[in-house]
């Protein structure tokens, strides 16, 4: 009989929660805070969580200009805690229910307002400096944000495999920036193809790699989620992958097939008695140059980004061996390296491509001239 009765109270239970959840409503608003006191100590919570009382004023959506009071609740791990205090500007959950009634909790700290001001101080120095090209490069920016997020993306989360949509937006994106920067020219047309060429070298030797060493893709703990997102898309985690790999390289590869297609252009046009073999000797010098500080931009990007992992790795004395063969670190070798490689690569293709291109327009010019 107790059993049933269990059985009974259990199912009442669940039946009670999914009626709440179906009449409840979560909406993130904006809100200030008033009025935040210390953190205490309470008996009526688990142990090592503390107290926080807060007086806040919504400013956003149906409440705005509402003040409630709450209490907020810290635990020992800070990286979950948002200990507020007067005059902070945070992000509020209102879970409301259709009686009206509602709870209200810390989400986080607004941040979009700083993001905003320092991206419009970074758009008026690039017009400032840039002028006309600086505006064109604002122009191509966008685009290449609005091809990741209204192309790449939504066509992943489709099921489509990423690696030749990446490939694929990659090349558009090079194609439209330095036709849009650089007009169309040979110079342009030269740094296109230096720049493909690297960022596919580097996705191939990525993509073997990868395979060899058993990388699974599940390094980050972002990719773990995506396995409990609603859409329920099974994701071939190791294509995500190598598909971030091309689209991480291809800023720096950019900037280099860009460098040696202008330098040669210019060497070309302050002597056009140079031979092809020369043209391409004065590329590879400046490619030389350019080579050491862009490995170490790819280099210490990802070494930056990986810090408190290394460090973790460095405090509790995990041996090299150990280190080294670690999938989440494996990860970011394979990344930098073959990102690296693949720019090294883009060097001698754009100086071979920029030098004939260069020679083949002076004979053109030549004949036209005769």
């Amino acid at each position: 009989m107790k059993k049933v009765i269990s059985i009974i109270i259990l199912l009442l239970i669940l039946v009670n929660s999914m009626v709440l959840a179906e009449d409840m409503q979560s909406v993130v608003e904006k809100a200030v805070v008033l009025e935040a006191g210390d953190a205490e100590e309470s008996e009526d919570l688990y142990e090592g969580i503390r107290l926080q009382r807060v007086k806040l004023k919504i400013t956003s959506g149906n409440h705005n200009g509402e003040i409630i009071d709450i209490e907020n609740h810290l635990s020992d791990n800070e990286a979950y805690n948002f200990f507020v205090k007067k005059g902070d500007k945070i992000l509020v959950v209102m879970e409301e229910l259709q009686d009206g009634d509602y709870e209200v909790y810390i989400a986080d700290y607004e941040r979009a307002n700083y993001i905003i001001y320092l991206a419009i101080l970074f758009a008026i120095l690039i017009l400032i400096i840039g002028r006309t090209k600086g505006l064109k490069a604002i122009i191509s920016l966008a685009l290449t944000i609005g091809s990741v997020f209204y192309i790449l993306l939504p066509q992943i989360l489709k099921g489509v495999n990423p690696i030749p949509i990446s490939v694929l937006i990659s090349i558009g994106v090079t194609i439209i920036t330095i036709f849009l920067v650089s007009g169309v020219n040979t110079k342009s047309i030269a740094a296109i193809a230096g720049t493909s060429a690297g960022v596919i070298i580097a996705g191939l030797i990525s993509y073997y790699v990868g395979l060899k060493i058993h990388l699974t893709g599940l390094s980050a703990d972002e990719a773990t989620m995506l396995m409990y997102i609603p859409q329920e898309i099974e994701f071939n985690f190791k294509n995500l992958l190598f598909a971030g790999i091309i689209l991480g390289s291809l800023g720096a590869v950019m900037d280099v097939g860009m460098s040696i297609a202008s330098a040669i252009e210019e060497v070309n046009n302050v002597n056009n008695n140079l031979s092809r073999k020369e043209l391409f000797i004065s590329g590879m010098n400046v490619g030389k140059d350019v080579m050491g500080t862009m490995t170490n931009t790819l280099i210490l990007a990802y070494t930056g980004s990986s810090i408190p992992l290394l460090l973790l790795f460095m405090a509790y004395e995990a041996q090299l061996i150990e280190i080294m063969n670690s999938d989440i670190i494996a990860t970011e070798v394979v990344r930098s390296l073959a990102g690296s490689i693949g720019l090294v690569l883009t060097i001698p293709i754009t100086a071979l491509i920029a030098s004939f291109l260069a020679k083949k327009q002076k004979l053109r010019e030549d004949v036209k001239n005769e």
